[in-house]
């Protein structure tokens, strides 16, 4: 693979300005490969504003040249494209995994000077590929683009989605459906799997190449010093409790947290089976192969220290030449994981109810919250946003005491923050989304666009999801819980 080539921002009229930074490193992380040809591409959605973000000009960009360009059929100036290797544990299970549907093109380097992945997910068979066909179907494809840019929206750390286009081509699953291919950008694609991969080949000169490469790409702030990988272990936990706190607040269900899905970076990263809770319960699933519930709601935390650990034991042959050493100052970077994911959901948590200072009853008035709505099958986003915006909302539940006990008690803890309420509920309505991707909007979206070829269903959710924490008349629909006989709700990974 030769190096990368420095592109000018306008040697093609769109903006690209590719670096290859990735594929520098030793070829044991990569494999190279070219985009499959498709027959009839034609463009879905393009995502105008993260392309400017980018650098890049798509408005002047005729729909032929654009469908051509994110189908794989035209590639940018500069690309040099490959499918990443790497690992993980799915399900617990370890398996040698790799890019097998997914072609990364390079690295778009942006007017500010950020450095992110320009990836294609659905472009046909890689030497990972394994016995899959590499290719994605339309709705999944539209699926990933909705949760992404949701997740962006509200203020989530994530991968996004810049296109999807249809190939023209038909993909066989259950039964034949229209094949598609997603752009998605990324920070980087560097996942705990990537370090597991070089692990199980023995490889730690690659393993050293590869840690400090990713250190230098997203935690520069360390120093290269003898605690240089233990540094990269603690700021990796801390991103990783940050993030699934995150989710923790909004309800999200990241429904395959494998550690080939955990990135590096701390950004959310594949969408799959993922979904956003409505009725709150912490042994909420929606995955279809998610069978023992292992990635629950309520498990997720505790599932992003069991994925780091595995991570620390692929860092082991940096962190010490003593084994045993390296193994103690491992545990003592994991054991401060729930101290750190505590301190930001807690946080969360109280924002969530209005409270800017911290008292040592907060958790026991969070947890009797959170009881009660279980037990009463409350809608978590909409009691969240109830309390945000209702005054009254202790008087209009007459009838259940549990409640009314609890928001007096609340009522008493917002008045120790000796501030108006108005300045409380803007607290609140910031922290407090009022709009997420509910399941059947997000179906009836997918619906129409698949079945019909109607993007105006989705459009209109996507216009609404870019501003979740507005409450307005066009959000007010969007608000509105599933009726009972759609919260039995199934996601599919679309593989």
């Amino acid at each position: 693979m030769q190096t990368d080539t420095h592109f000018p921002a306008d040697a093609d009229g769109i903006g690209w300005n590719v670096e290859n930074t990735y594929s520098r490193m030793p070829q044991t992380l990569f494999k190279c490969v070219a985009p499959a040809a498709v027959s009839e591409p034609r463009v879905s959605v393009l995502n105008h504003s993260l392309a400017r973000e980018l650098g890049l000009s798509l408005r002047e960009v005729s729909d032929d040249t654009a469908a051509a360009l994110f189908a794989g059929q035209q590639l940018p100036a500069g690309a040099q494209p490959i499918a990443q290797a790497y690992a993980g544990h799915q399900f617990g299970g370890f398996t040698m995994l790799g890019d097998g549907r997914a072609i990364l093109l390079g690295e778009q380097r942006t007017p500010s000077g950020g450095l992110f992945d320009i990836q294609f997910k659905g472009s046909g068979q890689t030497p990972f590929s394994r016995s899959g066909d590499g290719l994605a179907t339309l709705g999944p494809m539209l699926r990933e683009y909705i949760i992404s840019e949701a997740m962006q929206a509200l203020g989530i750390p994530t991968t996004r989605s810049l296109a999807v286009v249809t190939t023209g081509e038909p993909v066989y699953r259950e039964k034949p459906l229209r094949g598609a291919i997603l752009t998605r950008v990324a920070a980087s694609h560097i996942r705990v799997g990537t370090f597991q991969y070089l692990v199980m080949r023995r490889d730690e000169a690659t393993l050293k190449v590869l840690a400090d490469y990713t250190i230098e790409r997203h935690y520069p702030e360390i120093p290269k010093s003898a605690e240089r990988y233990l540094l990269f272990l603690r700021s990796v936990m801390q991103r990783q409790a940050s993030l699934i706190a995150q989710w923790q607040l909004v309800g999200f269900i990241h429904g395959v947290m494998n550690t080939d899905n955990m990135s590096i970076s701390g950004e959310t990263i594949d969408y799959g089976p993922c979904a956003f809770m409505d009725i709150y319960h912490p042994e909420t699933v929606f995955s279809s192969i998610d069978h023992g519930g292992r990635y629950a709601f309520g498990n997720q935390p505790a599932i992003g220290q069991w994925n780091l650990a595995r991570f620390a034991e692929a860092l082991l042959p940096l962190l010490d030449n003593d084994e045993n050493n390296a193994i103690a100052l491992a545990m003592d970077v994991l054991s401060e994981y729930p101290t750190v994911f505590e301190e930001h959901w807690l946080g969360g948590m109280r924002r969530k109810l209005g409270l800017a200072s911290e008292q040592d009853g907060d958790h026991e008035l969070i947890k009797d919250l959170l009881e009660w709505m279980q037990e009463t099958q409350a809608d978590f986003t909409n009691i969240f946003d109830d309390l945000s915006t209702d005054a009254d909302l202790g008087s209009e539940r007459p009838q259940d005491e549990r409640f009314r006990s609890w928001y007096s008690r609340w009522q008493e803890r917002v008045e120790c923050e000796d501030e108006p309420w108005e300045t409380v509920r803007s607290r609140m309505c910031a922290a407090n989304p009022a709009v997420i991707p509910r399941n059947h909007r997000v179906e009836e979206a997918l619906t129409a666009a698949t079945d019909e070829d109607d993007l105006s269903v989705m459009n209109r959710l996507l216009e609404v999801l870019t501003s979740p924490y507005e409450r307005n008349e066009l959000s007010g629909e969007y608000c509105i819980a599933p009726p009972p006989d759609q919260c039995r709700y199934q996601t599919f990974c679309g593989t």
